[in-house]
């Protein structure tokens, strides 16, 4: 795994993605439609086993891509961001919590340079508010990274300025909207994404959707029962976190259909994922007995998230992998997409979609260092996994099937554990200090 570090993407559609020979046949580059949610664990998911949640759309992009069954980003919520963006591990560019140094190389910059017209809505929280970053009140940082528009939530003025659902205060390429309480954010930010969608649909495009859906406070949505009484517009009750689960898989519906009523759809790569897992207030009904979200703690729960590739023009139906993913594999997914070469610790997803053999990696990194608050950091902790087992860097061994919750460490070990445990360590190895 960590022997992958600064793994330089794979370039095989190079010469099909760029300049071809004289008289071959050029191949249309496809669209990117990248949606992350935030904060939804894997269990939210009807395919993934969800009895409580709908989302009708989501099962079926899933039915028509590939699932992935062990995806892992990181327990928190900039943390995952820092890395998707720029496909390093944490210890490498995260600094502090709602901020992403300007200095880092982002996908946003990657497509870009590709020639892809780009844009990004939803939530942004990258600017440093949070921690007094002189130059925070920047609203071109989004630019900078990449982005030729962009409409979001946090750019240059946290969240108690203004929140994100119902009455949101929303910046767009650099000016703040007038809307009303009965303006709902996520319809903003989907109309500008379809709106994005129609005025570059005759060239290869990239849209980044950082969602503000599911994050608490979990209010009531256009679609609930009560969302009628203004007075309870931002009633914080994990009662709503069913409807908010609905309405997120309803606006991923209304930018797949807006892709397929254009022809979109064949060539466009619509990846779906979650940032983290779900609030620790939030207890999810599955077909295998309820599941208590994990985020911001090292439980499996932190990491383990949806994670769904669609490419009609490549795969014709629904499959499943098993293999250990990292959300840092986004950003080398990418790099190969485009033919470029860019340090990443990711792994290429593209040869699965083209039908060709990948090797997966064996264990994966968590460098969980998330600089946030008292009740988050004394969660932190490093630790290598496989499927089945995580290494902590103190030494802690755990068997995560047998105990998912984390509270037996395994003191006795057989002779295939003692193995793994030994791979791991050596894998430790490479870690740097803890700073």
């Amino acid at each position: 795994m960590m022997k992958e570090v600064l793994y330089i993407g794979f370039i095989v559609l190079a010469g099909i993605l760029c300049m071809t020979p004289l008289g071959a046949q050029v191949v249309e580059r496809p669209n990117v439609v990248l949606i992350m949610a935030d904060d939804m664990g894997y269990e939210c998911l009807g395919v993934n086993g969800s009895t409580e949640y709908e989302t009708p759309v989501l099962n079926r992009l899933a039915s028509q891509g590939i699932r992935f069954t062990n995806f892992h980003s990181q327990p928190l919520c900039t943390p995952s961001r820092v890395k998707i963006m720029t496909g390093k591990y944490n210890y490498r560019n995260y600094e502090y919590f709602g901020y992403l140094n300007p200095a880092e190389f982002t996908f946003g910059q990657l497509m870009k340079d590709a020639g892809y017209a780009t844009c990004a809505i939803g939530k942004w929280q990258l600017n440093g508010l949070y921690h007094g970053y002189p130059d925070a009140k920047n609203h071109k940082y989004p630019s900078q990274f990449g982005f030729d528009e962009f409409c979001l939530w946090q750019v240059t003025e946290r969240a108690d300025k203004g929140e994100r659902y119902a009455n949101p205060l929303i910046e767009q390429n650099g000016e703040f909207l007038d809307l009303s309480e009965d303006t709902y954010g996520p319809d903003i930010f989907c109309e500008y994404g379809l709106n994005f969608i129609d005025r570059h649909q005759d060239q290869p495009f990239f849209l980044y959707y950082p969602m503000v859906l599911v994050h608490d406070p979990f209010v009531p949505t256009p679609d609930s029962k009560n969302w009628g009484d203004k007075s309870m517009r931002y009633d914080d009750d994990t009662v709503h976190f069913a409807d908010m689960v609905n309405y997120a898989d309803k606006v991923v519906g209304r930018i797949w259909d807006h892709l397929k009523n254009k022809n979109l759809d064949e060539n466009t790569i619509l990846i779906f994922l979650g940032d983290n897992g779900n609030s620790r207030r939030v207890w999810s009904n599955t077909k295998n007995g309820p599941v208590r979200g994990g985020k911001g703690t090292t439980l499996n729960t932190a990491t383990h998230v949806p994670f769904i590739f669609s490419w009609p023009q490549k795969i014709k139906q629904g499959a499943i992998c098993q293999d250990l993913i990292g959300i840092q594999d986004v950003f080398a997914t990418l790099t190969d997409l485009t033919g470029q070469q860019k340090l990443t610790d990711g792994i290429s997803l593209l040869p699965l979609a083209n039908g060709e053999d990948r090797k997966p990696r064996s264990s994966l990194l968590i460098y969980y260092n998330p600089v946030h608050s008292d009740n988050v950091n004394r969660y932190r902790n490093i630790y290598v996994q496989t499927k089945q087992y995580k290494l902590y860097r103190d030494g802690k061994f755990i068997d995560l099937i047998r105990d998912p919750l984390e509270e037996n460490p395994i003191k006795s070990m057989s002779t295939d554990q003692l193995k793994v445990f030994q791979e791991l360590m050596t894998e430790m190895k490479y870690l740097p200090p803890i700073p």
